[in-house]
C-alpha cells in the first residue's frame, strides 16, 4: 500500500451491511466502497469506534479519545475475552 491514510466520505461507501456472517454469533460491519473495495470490522472494533464516538459526543469537555491496542497477560484478562484489545490512552479534553 503506497498511501498510509485514506479518508473516507459518504460519498465514497456504495453499501454497509451489519450483521452476524453465517454460522458465527458476533456482528461484523462490511463496508463496501464505489471503488469495489470491502472493509470488514469485527464486532469489537466496532463497539470500541462507538465507545470512543459517544464519549466524546456527550462528554462536556471531552475532545479526543485514543485507544491503543495491545496484548493483555492471562492475569489482565476478563473472562471471555480475547487477549489483544483496545485500550484507552490518556487524551486532553481540550478547550
Amino acid at each position: 500500500m503506497k498511501n498510509k491514510r485514506r479518508i473516507l466520505a459518504n460519498a465514497d461507501i456504495a453499501e454497509i451491511v451489519l450483521a452476524p456472517p453465517r454460522g458465527h454469533q458476533h456482528l461484523r460491519a462490511t463496508i463496501k466502497l464505489h471503488s469495489g473495495e470491502e472493509i470488514i470490522l469485527q464486532e469489537a472494533t466496532v463497539a470500541n469506534l462507538v465507545r470512543a464516538y459517544v464519549g466524546i459526543k456527550t462528554h462536556p469537555k471531552r475532545r479526543s479519545y485514543r485507544l491503543i491496542g495491545r496484548e493483555l497477560t492471562e492475569a489482565e484478562m476478563k473472562k471471555g475475552f480475547a487477549a489483544w484489545q483496545l485500550l484507552e490512552k490518556e487524551s486532553g479534553t481540550g478547550s
